[in-house]
């Protein structure tokens, strides 16, 4: 049983604190995160950020300025630093690793970079507003809320797309943006393997016209926040995958649960699922068991959670799945007993490590395969960084972190190891450089 209990905590989770014990009953210690959430975290609302954003963009542009872009831009700093310590001193105490480890999965499915700069101080409300409340919830609401939130209108510009058939399109002469649409159709639904074609990115871009937000209160009691703006919105009907779609913002939402309830979909999803938390290269059997559960729930990801707790193969040892540079980081920042005051360093980590919190180079996310993070260089850095994490950590028992990090999962070669090692640094940067720490 402690076994099990060590891969509950491993495989599903983030890993166990120093002096944490395993789950008597790992299945139902998991089924509980599923059914019985913990309340959600506090943090900067969306309003809140999109009023310290557009105070910035006013206080920074070229013609009629207002404002200190200085105390703005001190200001975006300071959210930024709030909502990434926050993300990381949830995750090293967190109490339901298990959805957390779900919010990250879907974070980067619905991937929202800082790389568009403008988006850096709504990401926090993204994963709280858009991401989090629908995890164990239905996947066609994450979609429309993903859609409808300004992070991502924002990174794939649907903002400022513009039907050229609408009023304000005639004025200005401005057009489509199709980047939300086919990024909706290829990596966040159907997938290439969903049979969909150039004419139907189009025809979703059209729909999701006028899709737009607010940066500032725009009177009568309103706040900041998603708008559709009916002057922008392409007239007519339009046509998605052999669908007929008439005119107005009740139609992007039928076509984006049109989409999210796909069979493809499903497919989709499934083979995600089962690669990030069964294998690089999940077993079919595997990703059948989570399609149907996606297919015969609707896409109830409560459901689908629970048949994924359920797959014989998510709790077949040793320890197969590479862990990327969060996973990684994280593990051993809890193995080692650190704690949300040491939230900041964990960060730099990130970064040293090539996964900085939230700067994914491409809308399809990080990578979720072995050969991806496996390079000696990469490999290498994780050394160096385990060695000088070891360094600050010489108090500790090397036994027992190893006890509350791996457990019976733990190779006996590498605590023979640690025992000869001439220094307590040595032996901890053993453990954390070992196979079976590398991988979860």
């Amino acid at each position: 049983m402690s076994m099990l209990g060590h891969i509950a905590a491993i495989r599903f989770g983030l890993g166990l604190r120093l002096g944490e014990a395993p789950p008597a009953q790992p299945q139902a210690w998991l089924l509980e995160q599923i059914d019985q959430p913990a309340p959600p975290p506090d943090g900067v609302s969306l309003a809140e950020a999109l009023t310290i954003r557009q105070a910035d963009i006013v206080a920074r542009r070229p013609r009629d300025p207002e404002g200190d872009p200085q105390q703005t831009r001190a200001a975006i700093a300071a959210l930024l630093r709030q909502e990434t310590e926050g993300w990381a001193a949830r995750r090293l105490e967190a109490e339901q690793p298990f959805r957390e480890r779900l919010v990250d999965f879907w974070m980067n499915h619905f991937t929202v970079s800082r790389r568009a700069g403008s988006t850096s101080v709504l990401i926090g409300s993204y994963e709280r507003e858009a991401i989090r409340p629908h995890v164990t919830g239905r996947f066609a609401d994450m979609v429309v809320a993903v859609a409808r939130h300004p992070a991502m209108l924002i990174y794939l510009d649907n903002w400022s797309s513009i039907g050229p058939g609408s009023p304000t399109g005639r004025r200005s002469r401005r057009g489509l943006n199709e980047n939300l649409a086919r990024e909706m159709l290829e990596l966040h639904t159907l997938s290439p393997a969903g049979g969909y074609t150039q004419n139907d990115v189009q025809e979703l871009a059209k729909i999701l016209t006028g899709w737009t937000f607010t940066g500032a209160s725009t009177g009568a009691g309103d706040t900041p926040g998603f708008r559709f703006r009916a002057n922008a919105h392409e007239p007519g009907e339009k046509f998605l995958l052999g669908r007929r779609f008439g005119p107005g913002e009740a139609a992007g939402e039928a076509a984006l649960r049109l989409l999210a309830e796909h069979p493809a979909t499903w497919r989709h999803l499934a083979v995600k699922l089962a690669r990030h938390f069964v294998a690089d290269n999940p077993p079919p059997e595997a990703v059948r068991t989570l399609e149907w559960a996606l297919r015969d729930s609707k896409g109830d990801l409560a459901e689908t959670s629970r048949a994924l707790v359920a797959l014989p193969q998510a709790w077949d040892p040793p320890l197969t799945k590479l862990r990327a540079p969060v996973d990684y980081v994280l593990a051993a920042s809890r193995a080692m007993g650190r704690t949300a005051r040491e939230a900041r360093p964990m960060l730099g980590a990130l970064a040293s490590l090539g996964q900085p919190l939230w700067i994914a180079p491409q809308p399809i996310g990080w990578p979720d395969i072995a050969a991806e993070w496996a390079t000696p260089d990469a490999l290498m850095r994780r050394i160096d960084w385990a060695f000088t994490l070891a360094g600050r950590m010489e108090r500790l028992d090397g036994m027992a972190v190893a006890e509350a990090a791996l457990g019976p999962l733990g190779r006996a070669e590498t605590a023979q190891a640690m025992r000869r090692a001439g220094s307590m640094r040595d032996s901890l940067t053993l453990l954390l450089g070992s196979p079976e720490f590398m991988h979860r």
